[in-house]
């Protein structure tokens, strides 16, 4: 018999405990593994859970939303057929639609027949982002399904937009052009449709939307637009363009900015509703400032517009000002403007054409100084302040960048 020896023993034993510790990271790593797994399992699960949760509350989102944010894949769902179908009843034989309906939600037959009573008013719109949402949302719906009826009533769409154009480039807010007595009596105003409507952006994401046809944009691929549709649509850009740069306002002959409509023959700044006067407007012009800086390669007509907008935003910023919601003495919710030195700069929407300075409006259209000086309703119930210029002031730095680069 071989003696025992001490070392042996040990390096069995250290052989031993090696196994039993690389056994016991073998576990340790694949329990890892599997809490890993299971983590990002439950994470995709969560996420797709999330998704769907997103996807199944369209009805308590805008219908702007519904028609251009969606993910992608839900526009090929049963949902969004039955939005289709509702999209589809309720345009016009002009092409367009009504403003302000939220066809997404339109399942009831009470409120559809409300509004088959509106679509027998032969005019369509471009005000409040009206008919181009529709027609961007059956792109999307196309994309998915490949319904030809998608793409019909899209190119009756177009058709609509190509033909509302007046020869001046402009778009008016109805076409075909409302009567006086149907305005008069439908909106209780003077009629002001007729003209040239900058007004919450209508004319520029008319513009918008025709760049996207004739530059190929990826939204409206499927759709295979044909060339003439894009030569078209181009022209009318091309037009529209003109037409912003010919009723740009010129104080001393020097470019400043716009008015929120201009009159369709003269192209003068025009009056809308009561409270909406003519005036420099702080919040269309930085709209139509930004599609002008979009412009690859601008013509020098188009590069002094944009200095002289922006050398009026920066001339008319307010600041040490800001809005805020109180609740006030007879309890009622309130806007107010209230004195912060730290504020960002604030522009007022409506700025006098004499003076430059923000004024104010009731129903009255009589103009007043201070938002505090017109009635509850309109103070709380209208956009009298902008932040709109602050994104235009952001991005010309780069833009000029750009032109002076490209005029070396």
């Amino acid at each position: 018999m071989k003696p025992w020896h001490g070392s042996a023993y040990k390096t069995k034993m250290h052989v031993r405990n090696e196994i039993i510790n690389s056994n016991n990271r073998i576990k340790m790593k694949t329990k890892a593994i599997a809490l890993l797994l299971l983590f990002m399992t439950g994470t995709m699960s969560s996420a797709q859970n999330n998704r769907q949760n997103r996807q199944d509350d369209y009805l308590e989102r805008r219908w702007s939303q519904v028609a251009t944010q969606m993910e992608p894949e839900w526009y090929g769902s049963d949902d969004a057929r039955r939005v289709a179908e509702t999209v589809l009843s309720f345009q016009k034989e002009i092409g367009g639609w009504e403003k302000n309906q939220p066809y997404h939600q339109l399942e009831a037959d009470s409120l559809k027949s409300a509004l088959l009573q509106k679509t027998t008013r032969k005019s369509a719109t471009i005000d409040n982002g009206s008919t181009i949402t529709e027609l961007r949302f059956l792109a999307n719906m196309h994309a998915q399904t490949k319904d030809g009826r998608y793409r019909k009533a899209f190119e009756k769409g177009v058709q609509f937009i190509l033909a509302a154009q007046y020869r001046n480039g402009g778009w008016p807010q109805y076409y075909p052009v409302r009567s006086t007595r149907d305005e008069i009596s439908t909106d209780k105003t003077m009629p002001y449709s007729m003209h040239i409507t900058y007004n919450d952006n209508a004319m520029v994401n008319v513009m918008r939307f025709l760049r996207d046809i004739y530059s190929d944009n990826e939204a409206f691929r499927s759709l295979d637009i044909n060339q003439s549709t894009r030569k078209k649509a181009r022209k009318a850009f091309e037009k529209g363009i003109d037409c912003i740069l010919n009723t740009q306002i010129r104080i001393d002959n020097q470019p400043t900015v716009w008015c929120a409509q201009h009159d369709e023959k003269t192209l003068a700044p025009a009056n809308a509703r009561a409270y909406e006067l003519v005036s420099f407007s702080g919040s269309e012009s930085a709209g139509i400032t930004l599609l002008l800086m979009e412009i690859d390669n601008p013509s020098k007509r188009v590069i002094e517009a944009v200095n002289g907008a922006v050398k009026w935003f920066d001339t008319n910023k307010i600041e040490g000002i800001r809005l805020e919601r109180i609740i006030n003495e007879e309890g009622q919710k309130d806007l107010v403007v209230v004195k912060d030195q730290n504020a960002p700069p604030i522009w007022g929407r409506f700025n006098d054409l004499e003076t430059g300075k923000p004024f104010f409006c009731s129903r009255d259209g009589i103009k007043r100084e201070t938002m505090a000086e017109i009635s509850h309703e309109r103070r709380n119930g209208y956009g009298w302040y902008t932040y709109a210029p602050a994104e235009v002031l952001k991005q010309y730095p780069a833009w000029q960048k750009t032109i002076i680069s490209q005029q070396r």
